[in-house]
């Protein structure tokens, strides 16, 4: 696997090391949501592409599918959602979601969350065009991503807001406005069918209370408390969220392989 793939994917882990289970911008309510309109049902092949601790993973399996199959570059991640996911037509793959292995027209259904943000622009168009070809057609493909707002904001103030999540917060996020993620879905054979947004507040308190329940989010306080260096970062991403937090949204969208 290419070092820069995995450079890529280290900021993904920061929050899940300390603790904290859900992962993704709009939190478990925009996770939620996007479940309800991808239509999962028992007739399903479903693809998940890196489930990290598995919390959606549990909510796609409630789903009762015919098949899911989870794509995690992480090998510690991996080895802990086997233990969660060992039933017959369930499987964990171990590699990077821009190159599954997986055979074409594998999936009805694929769910990406906090993946295609983390990743330059380059290899968005590759994660994106691993989902195409594994869907069969008629096959929708939900994403939950880091929004920018409004549509109209300079290259500049994106490229300066990037920088100053990079250098500072050191989370390599590269957002995308609610125009330019359809139009990347679109570029790649998809036909976007619902779009859903909600207020980026990852690290806000009522936040991680409803993501993560009382007794989860003291324990990744108290993680966060005796750890020094992740304190100061934690800190540093909490200040520029907030300096952008207008700019900032989650972003859910269900898009059909035509």
């Amino acid at each position: 696997m290419s070092n820069q793939y995995m450079d890529e994917e280290k900021n993904y882990w920061f929050l899940s090391k300390l603790g904290k289970r859900v992962l993704r911008p709009g939190g478990k309510e925009l996770t939620l949501k996007l479940i309800e309109n991808l239509q999962i049902s028992s007739n399903d092949d479903v693809v998940e592409f890196a489930p990290c601790m598995g919390f959606t993973a549990m909510k796609i399996l409630k789903k009762h599918p015919k098949t899911y199959a989870g794509v995690e570059i992480n090998e510690e991640a991996a080895k802990n959602l086997r233990r969660k996911i060992y039933s017959d037509g369930q499987k964990i793959i171990t590699a990077h979601v821009a190159h599954t292995g997986m055979e074409n027209n594998a999936a009805s259904k694929i769910l990406g969350e906090a993946i295609l943000t983390m990743h330059a622009d380059n290899r968005k168009e590759e994660i994106i065009q691993e989902a195409h070809r594994l869907l069969k057609k008629g096959g929708f493909y939900g994403i939950h991503e880091l929004g920018l707002y409004p549509p109209g904001l300079s290259e500049e103030f994106k490229a300066q807001m990037r920088r100053e999540l990079s250098v500072s917060a050191k989370v390599n996020a590269r957002p995308l406005t609610e125009v330019e993620w359809v139009k990347l879905l679109e570029k790649e054979g998809f036909v976007v069918r619902k779009v859903i947004t909600s207020p980026m507040l990852l690290l806000e308190p009522a936040r991680m209370l409803n993501d993560e329940g009382l007794y989860r989010m003291l324990k990744i306080g108290m993680n966060i408390l005796y750890d020094g260096e992740a304190r100061k970062r934690i800190l540093e991403m909490r200040k520029l969220f907030k300096k952008y937090q207008k700019q900032m949204v989650a972003i859910a969208i269900v898009a059909e392989k035509v």
